[in-house]
């Protein structure tokens, strides 16, 4: 850094880092495959998403009180109020993507009839993230995962990242509390089942019917109060 005469810091570098992120130009090919599919409900294909990366959530200064997001999809909206008292790290990270507009132009991969269907991962496999990982905030023990939760997908403990899934049946009863929970859907429930109507195939290296043969974008995501 001094060599090169800009007069920063490291620490002023990274913070600089974790605020623009770190975009490669290069798609991956399993979004691409997604791109190349019809999109679903009719709908126009967005623009393509902006691959980012972050080094931490940067705090947006929520507070406590509900917040209201809106997932802007391909087959509607989904309006959802965001539980930032009891899940304060998790909204967190959610706002702060969905102001850098982290998900715009992303897809819903998964699409499991009866149980959930899940996005926010820039991959578009499963096992993408925004370059760092949401402290674990899992719910009570007798919390039930039922229809219109909205919470983080994970690969264990200290994995949360940026995807999410929408509870759309009561299979997702069976969950154990390990998964944060970002809040609930309060409209849009002929969004949800339009998207749940999507036709499927059994998703690669798995024997799940949720692979969308139609693609469902996620357009925007809106943070109101």
């Amino acid at each position: 850094v001094v060599a090169l005469g800009i007069g920063l810091s490291l620490t002023a570098v990274l913070v600089l880092i974790s605020v623009l992120g770190n975009r490669p130009t290069t798609l991956p090919a399993s979004y691409q495959a997604f791109r190349d599919q019809t999109t679903a409900c009719g709908a126009e294909a967005p623009a393509e998403l902006e691959i980012m990366s972050f080094l931490q959530a940067e705090d947006q200064g929520l507070g406590t009180e509900p917040v209201t997001a809106t997932i802007n999809t391909s087959c509607g909206a989904i309006v959802l109020e965001l539980d930032a008292a009891n899940y304060p790290a998790t909204v967190n990270s959610f706002v702060f993507l969905a102001r850098a507009g982290f998900y715009d132009g992303s897809v819903f991969h998964r699409i499991a009839s009866e149980f959930v269907i899940q996005g926010g991962d820039p991959e578009a496999t499963g096992t993408g993230g925004p370059g760092y990982v949401v402290a674990d905030e899992f719910p009570p023990d007798d919390f039930i995962y039922e229809q219109g939760v909205v919470a983080m997908a994970n690969a264990g403990g200290g994995t949360t990242g940026s995807q999410f899934f929408v509870v759309v049946g009561d299979n997702a009863r069976v969950l154990n509390n390990t998964f944060n929970v970002l809040g609930r859907v309060v409209s849009g429930q002929e969004t949800l089942d339009a998207i749940e109507a999507v036709p499927t195939s059994v998703a690669p290296g798995t024997n799940e019917r949720s692979g969308p043969l139609e693609t469902v974008y996620i357009e925007s995501v809106e943070i109101g109060a």
